[in-house]
């Protein structure tokens, strides 16, 4: 060894640094080196808003709230102690849990980044580390709301082709001074880089003029369907999508089927086209979280969730841990993120059989070492190199009792879980912190405009269901009644199918789980039997839509479930028989987000109340080839302020400026009874 004492002065400091380079890249190789992107609490709207009670000292006893008063009295006693122990499954609300919500809001993905980067390729296209990291070089430390990355190199991708130097509006949020994305993690794992996706991408933003982070806002623009179709593999996700790659013809990869037999998976790369083109005719700020096979992306909601349940926009989360928070938390980092959860439940669901379900996500694998051999039965190859042997998918999940079955409780049976932790306690802990969330203040309009748009709100039976102090019923609303676009009402409903009665682990058991775990059963007692039925379409085909809060309208444009009520800010002008459509290329989703404008909070609702602009916006939307691929037309929900229902286009004005005032702390009330 060369002692750094006999080396010229100058070349110390060199053979220093080389030795911490190696240092790193050994340590690489026997550890995860992570790059989660939690901004400081100082750099985001928090402290600036009035949050939602945090509920500090009450206790959630699998969806039903002891409060802290309650608690108080109940851990005086024995028995109330037993019906307060993680035993009975409660869990305590505390700072420590809801610090920890935070971080995994943030930087946890479950080991998401496994199948993102292995299977899928989500770095392996034109999107790669190297393309963003220039883009990102290029902001210079500055913030963005929308990082665009050019591409090298003219690609065809879903038929579409994009030429060389284009620049893909990603949608993705770049706080001031990261060096990745809001909500991407990137982890150096054996050598290995890899990127996995966390709550954040979606459910956080960056303010465009102040670079602040809004904790719970949804990503409007964040293009998940262009990100995941320029992957190379994308086809792993086709339950995503429209695609049903049995119907396609056979390809050269053969492999053992459900019944020993030798045969044929469809064409790798049919498959890959028909999903990239039904990803690619996603809007932005969407996600299809249904699995069904059906080509149904619906908006990023907000998470804004206090006292907002049930969870999803279908109703679908509404029983255990935080009224169904803690499902709809799980769901997000199970089926969403790794296709391979689905396996053990794909005939039921999709009509198709393990081997050939695996055999599909496989066969063309980023990685090689993923890639599913020549005449390999999927089922045992997915054993080889499954990250987390035991346990059933790629992501850190655990089974809940009964599975393969699911119920209302965990839809697919798997409860996301990482070893260390007790059964549910990060998804819990993500429960409790998006419960102190609340959208930041705004200001829009006088006291006496506020309180002239609360009469109207009242006057025109808004109230009826954005009722309360949070502005909801908790209800689930049919959706023949709601009058939306017909294919999304339905989506949940094969997951009847495979449900069972709902149960749990205590929330002191410890993941790995160990030989047989004590069970608990899921009360279903906290919404009424006809909105869990609505949630899933049971005993009505057409499903049903839950009543959505309110608060934050000001930064949650577009509108509705598929997003399809928008308009720019110079879309509409002021007449004398009120607003009419100056610009009908700026109208809907179509003029919007599908353009790279922004939508304007004001007019998109004016839009939402008018009958005759929702008419300019529903055929601008369905003249857009690709937002008819993807079901979105922004039909539905006519419950008009116009004139035709005996409104002026002043009191049409105040009730926006109302809606638009709904923050942290809604200056104004409805004039009504409101609910605790």
């Amino acid at each position: 060894m060369v002692s750094t004492k006999v080396l010229p002065k100058v070349l110390r400091p060199l053979l220093i640094l080389s030795l911490v380079i190696l240092f790193i890249g050994f340590l690489a190789f026997q550890i995860e080196i992570a790059f989660p992107a939690t901004p400081s609490v100082y750099n985001t709207y928090t402290p600036l808003t009035k949050p939602a009670p945090s509920g500090i000292g009450s206790y959630d006893v699998l969806g039903k709230v002891v409060d802290k008063e309650e608690a108080a009295n109940l851990l005086q006693t024995e028995e109330g102690r037993k019906q307060l122990s993680p035993e009975s499954g409660a869990v305590a609300v505390t700072e420590e849990l809801i610090n920890l919500g935070r971080k995994s809001f943030y930087s946890e993905t479950f080991k998401d980044q496994v199948f993102q980067t292995e299977v899928v390729g989500a770095l392996n296209g034109p999107i790669n580390l190297v393309t963003m990291t220039k883009a990102i070089a290029r902001l210079g430390g500055k913030h963005t709301t929308n990082l665009q990355i050019p591409i090298d190199k003219d690609v065809t991708i879903g038929g579409k082709t994009f030429t060389a130097g284009t620049l893909l509006n990603t949608g993705m949020d770049v706080p001031s001074g990261s060096i990745i994305p809001l909500g991407m993690r990137t982890s150096i794992e054996k050598g290995k880089v890899r990127v996995g996706i966390t709550c954040a991408l979606c459910h956080a933003t960056v303010d465009n003029n102040t670079g602040r982070v809004i904790e719970g806002a949804p990503n409007i623009d964040v293009d998940t369907g262009l990100l995941l179709a320029f992957a190379t593999n994308s086809a792993a996700l086709f339950r995503q999508t429209g695609v049903n790659p049995t119907t396609l013809p056979p390809g050269d990869r053969s492999y053992i089927n459900a019944n020993g037999e030798t045969a044929h998976l469809p064409n790798a790369k049919t498959v890959e086209d028909a999903v990239d083109a039904d990803l690619l005719s996603w809007p932005p700020g969407s996600f299809d979280s249904t699995g069904n096979m059906v080509n149904n992306p619906s908006q990023n909601p907000p998470s804004y969730t206090h006292e907002t349940w049930p969870y999803g926009w279908s109703g679908n989360a509404a029983i255990g841990w935080f009224h169904g928070l803690t499902t709809l938390n799980s769901n997000v980092h199970g089926t969403n993120s790794d296709a391979t959860t689905g396996a053990d439940s794909s005939e039921p669901l999709l009509g198709i059989d393990k081997e050939t379900y695996l055999g599909v996500i496989l066969q063309n694998s980023a990685n090689k070492s993923f890639r599913l051999p020549q005449g390999a039965r999927p089922s045992k190859f997915f054993d080889k190199i499954d990250p987390t042997p035991g346990y059933p998918g790629m992501n850190e999940v655990i089974p809940m009792p009964g599975f393969p079955k699911g119920s209302p409780f965990i839809l697919d049976g798997l409860m996301a879980s990482s070893p260390g932790f007790d059964v549910g306690e990060q998804l819990n802990g993500m429960s409790a912190w998006q419960n102190t969330l609340a959208p930041p203040p705004v200001q829009t309009a006088s006291s006496e405009t506020l309180k002239r748009g609360a009469a109207i709100f009242t006057r025109a039976s808004c109230v009826e269901c954005h009722s309360g102090r949070y502005f909801t019923n908790h209800e689930v609303i049919p959706a023949n009644k709601i009058g939306t676009q017909r294919s999304r009402g339905p989506a949940q409903s094969p997951f009847p199918r495979i449900f069972t009665s709902p149960e749990t682990y205590p929330s002191n058991v410890a993941v790995p789980l160990p030989p047989n775990p004590p069970t608990l059963p899921v009360p279903t007692d906290l919404v009424p039997q006809q909105s869990l039925e609505l949630a899933f379409a049971i005993n009505n085909p057409a499903g049903g839509y839950k009543v959505p809060t309110l608060l934050g309208l000001a930064v949650t444009a577009p509108y509705l479930h598929d997003g399809g009520v928008a308009a720019s800010a110079s879309a509409l002008k002021p007449g004398k028989k009120g607003f009419f459509v100056g610009d009908r290329t700026q109208m809907g989703m179509a003029g919007t987000l599908m353009k790279n404008i922004q939508p304007d909070p004001s007019a998109s609702l004016r839009v939402l109340l008018d009958r005759n602009l929702r008419k300019a916006a529903i055929a601008a939307n369905r003249a857009n080839p690709d937002l008819q691929q993807s079901n979105v037309d922004g039909s539905g929900h006519n419950y008009w302020v116009d004139k035709k229902a005996g409104f002026t286009t002043q009191e049409q004005t105040d009730l926006i400026q109302y809606l638009l005032s709904l923050d942290d702390d809604p200056e104004v009330l409805p004039n009504v009874a409101l609910k605790d």
